[in-house]
C-alpha cells in the first residue's frame, strides 16, 4: 500500500488499542471487567451489539460469497428480526431478573450443575472456533496488503486485540466496538460507490451484468435439505442466531450492562436489525465486484480458482482503491474482526471465571485473585484460538467452513435452553436424555460425512441443518418425558 495508506492503518490500530485501554483504571474490579460500572450509553450498548456481530466473517466472507455464487447467505439476515424481537420479549427480562454475569447460571437453576457445564463448555469451543475464523480472515486482508507471512499476522493480530480487551474490560470492548461499528459501515458504504462509479458504462452496468449472472438470487426455494437452499438457510439462521441472542455470553453480558431492562431491549432490536441492511451491502459488494472483473480488470490466475474467492476482496482494496480510501477499508475490516475477538475474549474470560473457577476451585476468590484469573484466562484463550487460526489457513470458504463447525461445536444447547425456559417441569433425566439423544444426532451427522459414503444419513441433510436437528431433538424428547413424568406423577 502507498505510505498515506499505512499511516491511515498503523493510525486506526493504534488508536483503538491506546483508546481500549484507557480504561484500565475503570476496570479493576471483577465485576466492572465483566459487567462494566452501569454507565455505558445505549447507543454505545447498541452498536456493540452490532459490531459483534459484524466481524470479518461478514467482512470479508459475504463479499467472496457474493462473487462466488449470489445472495443465498441473505436469508441468514432475514432471521435476525425474528431473533431480535424473540430475545426483547423472553431473553432479557429473563437474564435482567437473575442478575448474573454468566448467562448459564439459569441453566443450573433449572437443570443442576451438569447442565451448567454442558452449556458452558459447548459455548467456548464455538468461541474458539469463531476467534480462530476471524483472525485467519483478518490475516488474509493485510496478507494482500503487506505480503507478510500468514500465520505471523495471525499472530501478532491475536496478541494486540489480548492486551487491550484484557486491560480495558468490558467497557473497553463496549466503546471500541461502538467505534469500530461506525467506521466499517463507512467504509463498506465508500468501497461500494467507488466500485459503482467505477464501471465503464455507470452504476446501472453493475445490476445489468449481476441480473445476466443470476447473481442477486437468493438460492434455490426447492425443498431439498442437502443442499443449502433459501429455506436450508433461513432455519439455519433461525436456530443459529436465536441461540446468539438468547444463550450467548457475549450478548447476555452486553444486555447485564445495559442501565436498565427498557434499553437492554431496545439496544438488541436496534442492534440485531442494523444488521440487515448492512449485510446486504456487503453481499451487494461481492456482486459489484463481480460485475467489476468482468468487464473493468481480470483477476490474477491465482485468484481465479473459486476456492480462493474470499482472496477478491482484500485484493480489490489493496490493487484498486486510491489512496487513502485502501487504508480506511483495512481498518475497517480490522475494526469489524477486532470488535467481535475482544468480544470473545472478554466472554470467554467471564465464562471461565463464574462458571468454572468461582465454583469448583475458589467460590470465595478475593477481587485480587479474580482479576488474576480473568487475565490468565484471556491470554490462554487468545492463544487456543491463534492456533485455530494458523489451522484454518486454505479452507475453501471461511463463511462456508464457520457456519458448519458453529453447528457442530454449538452441540445443540439451544434445545436444551429451550426446555429449561418454555418446560413447566424441572425434570432432569428428560433433561439428560434429551441431550444424550441430541449429542448423538449432532455427532451422527457430522462423522458420517467424514467417515461413510454418500448414502450415509449425514449426506441426506445438509451441514447448516445440524444445530436444527440436535436443538430439535434435546427439546422435544426432553419435553416429552417431563410431560409424560408429570401426568405419572399426578396419577
Amino acid at each position: 500500500m502507498n505510505t498515506i495508506d499505512i499511516i491511515v492503518f498503523l493510525t486506526y490500530t493504534i488508536g483503538i488499542a491506546l483508546f481500549g485501554s484507557s480504561f484500565f483504571k475503570k476496570s479493576r474490579t471483577s465485576s466492572s471487567f465483566t459487567l462494566g460500572n452501569n454507565d455505558i450509553p445505549r447507543w454505545v450498548v447498541t452498536m456493540s451489539i452490532f459490531a459483534t456481530f459484524v466481524s470479518s466473517i461478514s467482512y470479508i466472507a459475504l463479499p467472496g460469497n457474493a462473487f462466488q455464487s449470489n445472495w443465498n447467505a441473505f436469508a441468514f439476515s432475514l432471521s435476525l428480526p425474528i431473533a431480535s424481537v424473540i430475545a426483547a420479549k423472553y431473553f432479557v427480562p429473563l437474564y435482567r431478573k437473575i442478575n448474573s454475569p454468566s448467562a448459564y447460571t439459569f441453566m443450573e437453576q433449572r437443570f443442576g450443575p451438569w447442565a451448567r457445564i454442558y452449556v458452558s463448555l459447548c459455548y467456548l469451543l464455538t468461541q474458539f472456533m469463531r476467534i480462530g475464523t476471524i483472525l485467519y480472515l483478518l490475516a488474509l486482508t493485510l496478507n494482500a496488503v503487506t505480503g507478510w507471512d500468514l500465520a505471523t499476522i495471525i499472530v501478532f493480530t491475536g496478541l494486540i486485540v489480548a492486551i487491550y480487551s484484557m486491560l480495558g474490560g468490558i467497557s473497553a470492548v463496549l466503546w471500541t466496538d461502538a467505534i469500530q461499528g461506525v467506521i466499517l459501515i463507512a467504509g463498506a458504504l465508500a468501497c461500494a460507490a467507488y466500485i459503482l462509479f467505477s464501471m465503464p458504462e455507470g452504476p446501472g452496468q453493475v445490476f445489468t451484468i449481476a441480473v445476466e449472472n443470476k447473481k442477486f438470487g437468493l438460492g434455490s426455494f426447492d425443498m431439498d435439505l442437502s443442499k443449502p437452499t433459501f429455506w436450508v438457510v433461513l432455519v439455519y439462521g433461525i436456530f443459529i442466531n436465536i441461540q446468539n441472542y438468547g444463550i450467548d455470553q457475549n450478548y447476555v453480558q452486553r444486555y447485564m450492562a445495559s442501565k436498565t431492562e427498557k434499553d437492554a431491549k431496545r439496544s438488541v432490536l436496534i442492534g440485531g436489525l442494523i444488521y440487515v441492511p448492512v449485510s446486504a451491502l456487503f453481499l451487494f459488494i461481492g456482486t459489484a465486484l463481480f460485475a467489476y472483473y468482468d468487464s473493468v480488470a481480470s483477476l490474477p490466475m491465482e485468484l481465479q480458482d473459486v476456492s480462493k474467492s474470499d482472496r477478491v476482496f482484500p485484493h480489490f482494496i489493496v490493487n484498486v482503491l486510491p489512496v487513502g480510501l485502501s487504508g480506511l477499508l483495512v481498518a475497517s475490516i480490522f475494526a469489524a474482526g477486532m470488535s467481535t475477538i475482544s468480544t470473545s475474549f472478554n466472554s470467554s474470560a467471564t465464562v471461565f471465571l463464574t462458571d468454572y473457577y468461582n465454583k469448583y476451585f475458589k467460590k470465595t476468590a478475593s477481587n485480587k485473585e479474580s482479576l488474576r484469573v480473568l487475565y490468565i484466562s484471556s491470554l490462554i484463550i487468545s492463544v487456543v484460538g491463534i492456533a485455530i487460526a494458523i489451522a484454518m489457513i486454505n479452507v475453501k470458504s471461511a463463511l462456508d467452513a464457520w457456519w458448519m463447525l458453529a453447528s457442530v461445536f454449538s452441540g445443540g444447547m439451544l434445545g436444551l435452553f429451550l426446555l429449561a425456559v418454555f418446560s413447566k417441569n424441572k425434570n432432569v433425566v428428560g433433561a439428560i436424555v434429551g441431550v444424550t439423544i441430541g449429542l448423538t444426532l449432532i455427532l451422527w451427522l457430522s462423522l458420517s460425512r467424514v467417515f461413510l459414503d454418500e448414502d450415509a444419513l449425514g449426506y441426506k441433510f445438509h451441514t447448516y441443518l445440524t444445530i436444527v436437528f440436535g436443538t430439535a431433538a434435546i427439546f422435544l424428547v426432553g419435553f416429552l418425558i417431563s410431560l409424560f413424568s408429570s401426568k405419572k406423577d399426578n396419577n
